[in-house]
């Protein structure tokens, strides 16, 4: 392999993938045998040592499938399959929309049919193991399908678009941008009403206790609440959440089934009252904005790689052994380039988010005039979900949206001192 562009990317797939694989192992290793003090009463030896195998057997099986996913990579790749595959697409002779369409496609499907194993795998063996899954074979089989038929009517006529911008339109990474945007826009207001209810049931909740706090927090949150659902989560998991949704004056509330079982009013309030947090906080919006620039940044990079004058995109498609130069290869070549930038933006989106975590514990604290609520209902979600409670700095930093558990209840206790 002389090309410096290959060098550089299969380097760069190897050393993340090092980086997970020591990031797993230091999480195993530091496993702790002693249950923590604030833990006491919630877990009990048995559950305690259960969510230590958990963890291990996650992690185990994470190294297993990111090694599978990138030998996977690496023997297409080597085997000429991505020159091959854009070589025999073309010689039909279809229009380059048809063709990015098909490339794109085949590559997606090839990769669903081999890994599809491991999420059986995950789901009716390990989930199963640990008392997490309600999936039936049945069930799978439809959300796969529905996963499939979604995916096909919402990504093809996006690719067909971006394709098209970059085939016919001046500055078209900025239009490609724009357009990419408004879609992602038009998604989060679509999908609470059409597309989730494709895969869960969500009724409206019964009036009583649970119905009318939650409306008076809203109200005393200045929260412009205007409908609450139940989700029937345990139609796939016995793990629990909950979640807002809507724009503007129109926000919407669902709570798992496994959720409201699991946790009294109080409690119930004080994971409400977090998540409302985030809204008051603008972390919603500030991530969206993040996103949205991150996006930016891919599209005029896209650019770059798939000029037909540009040498470097060159260098990059002889380095995928694809002899034309075409948006929608350059599409994939550029993710694989990408994925170290991708990973660093990533953790830096982590530790946001982590942050963002902290004020929204915060929020919900102040608003319920005590940390007790929220901290009863964390202790418990991380007992019914087997959480990890000693994990290691490398995989937090790397990985973790959320601060670990202790952490977090250290941080809600020390703000009840304070305002004691």
């Amino acid at each position: 392999m002389d090309n410096p562009t290959a060098i550089f990317i299969v380097i760069s797939l190897f050393a993340l993938w090092k980086i997970d694989f020591i990031s797993s192992v230091l999480n195993i290793k530091a496993l702790s045998p002693t249950l923590p003090e604030d833990f006491k009463g919630v877990y009990d030896d048995e559950k305690y040592a259960k969510s230590q195998e958990y963890t291990r057997v996650s992690e185990r099986y994470g190294i297993l499938t990111s090694t599978y996913s990138l030998t996977l990579l690496l023997v297409f790749w080597f085997a000429g399959g991505f020159g091959f595959l854009d070589s025999s697409l073309r010689s039909l002779g279809m229009s380059e929309i048809l063709t990015g369409l098909a490339f794109i496609g085949i590559l997606f499907i090839g990769n669903t049919l081999l890994t599809i194993p491991f999420q059986i795998y995950d789901t009716f063996v390990i989930e199963e193991r640990f008392g997490f899954n309600k999936t039936t074979p049945k069930t799978f089989v439809i959300d796969q399908a529905k996963g499939l038929i979604l995916g096909a009517a919402l990504g093809i006529p996006l690719l067909a678009m971006v394709l098209w911008i970059f085939g016919t339109v001046d500055h078209a990474w900025l239009w490609a941008w724009l357009a990419f945007t408004a879609f992602q826009l038009l998604m989060t207001y679509l999908a609470p009403t059409y597309i989730l209810p494709l895969f869960n049931k969500f009724e409206p909740m019964e009036d009583g206790e649970l119905k009318s706090r939650i409306q008076a927090m809203s109200k005393k949150c200045d929260f412009p609440l205007t409908e609450i659902h139940v989700m029937d989560g345990s139609k796939r998991s016995t793990k629990s959440n909950a979640f807002f949704t809507g724009f503007g004056k129109r926000k919407k509330i669902a709570l798992f089934d496994t959720l409201i079982a699991n946790h009294g009013t109080d409690e119930l309030l004080g994971v409400l009252a977090h998540e409302i947090g985030h809204f008051k906080k603008k972390h919603i919006i500030q991530r969206m904005i993040f996103s949205i620039i991150q996006t930016a940044a891919v599209f005029f990079l896209l650019g770059l790689v798939t000029d037909q004058a540009s040498s470097f995109a060159r260098s990059l498609f002889n380095a995928f052994g694809v002899a034309e130069i075409s948006t929608y290869a350059g599409l994939v070549f550029f993710m694989l380039l990408f994925s170290p930038v991708s990973k660093i933006l990533s953790v830096f989106g982590n530790m946001s988010s982590r942050k963002h975590e902290f004020e929204a514990d915060a929020y919900a604290a102040e608003i319920q005039e005590t940390p007790e609520h929220l901290i009863t209902a964390l202790k418990k979600l991380s007992a019914d979900n087997l959480s990890n409670l000693t994990p290691h700095a490398l995989p937090v930093f790397l990985d973790y949206s959320h601060p670990p558990m202790l952490v977090r209840l250290k941080a809600l206790q020390e703000q009840e001192r304070h305002s004691i």
